[in-house]
């Protein structure tokens, strides 16, 4: 039998901590929150893997070290309502449930969302509530929010998206351009919210946030 416990550890110590995650939060819950249980049947053996996890139809897990560096960027506290967009299988949203003081997490693939909801509950995280729904609409009866994680790909994000956002709220995400991104956390100050660059990081664009095509004349 795998010692899912042991590869956990090694995690954290080979590709976590050499990567400049040294917040103690993010640490204590990747250490204790089991990314296996949140895999695909067949990737189990690999959950602690140094790279991302393929979910089909163009959706993935961000490898450890992305993971690690977004949540450190964005800092949830035990106060904190998060909302999540792109749920997947539901590993973030336990790790974020593992920090803040609840989460609100979207996934709009049915069959991610019914699997993610079974390792939730099946991991007693009774602090997060997961809804099938478009990401781009968010959750605006459960906001405003303290803060909003993205844990994939992104071109642009829609305003509904950061009007959940509280003032003084943070915002997470990977923007790609082309092959190319870099992960951002944004605060909101005065209705608007200002980004700086927090590490480089790619993703595969998660449903609807891609930039709208325009057409030249």
């Amino acid at each position: 039998m795998a010692d899912f416990t042991q590869r956990r550890v090694t995690m954290v110590d080979t590709q976590v901590r050499p990567s400049d995650v040294t917040h103690f939060p993010v640490l204590e819950a990747m250490l204790n929150v089991p990314r296996e249980v949140y895999a695909p049947d067949a990737a189990r053996a690999t959950a602690y893997a140094d790279g991302p996890m393929d979910l089909g139809g163009g959706r993935q897990l961000l490898d450890p070290r992305a993971t690690a560096k977004l949540l450190q960027a964005l800092s949830p506290t035990p106060g904190d309502l998060v909302l999540e967009l792109g749920a997947a299988t539901g590993y973030t949203t336990a790790l974020l449930a593992h920090m803040a003081e609840a989460v609100v997490a979207i996934e709009e693939d049915e069959d991610l969302a019914r699997d993610a909801e079974a390792a939730l509950s099946e991991q007693g995280v009774d602090n997060a509530a997961l809804i099938q729904g478009a990401l781009t609409e968010g959750s605006v009866k459960h906001g405003p929010f303290d803060a909003i994680a993205i844990p994939g790909g992104v071109e642009e994000i829609p305003a509904a998206i950061l009007d959940q956002l509280k003032e003084g709220g943070r915002i997470a995400a990977i923007f790609m351009d082309g092959p190319f991104g870099e992960a951002r956390v944004g605060v909101k100050s005065g209705g608007r919210v200002s980004w700086r660059m927090a590490f480089n990081a790619t993703a595969p664009v998660l449903p609807g946030f891609a930039r709208a095509a325009s057409f030249a004349f």
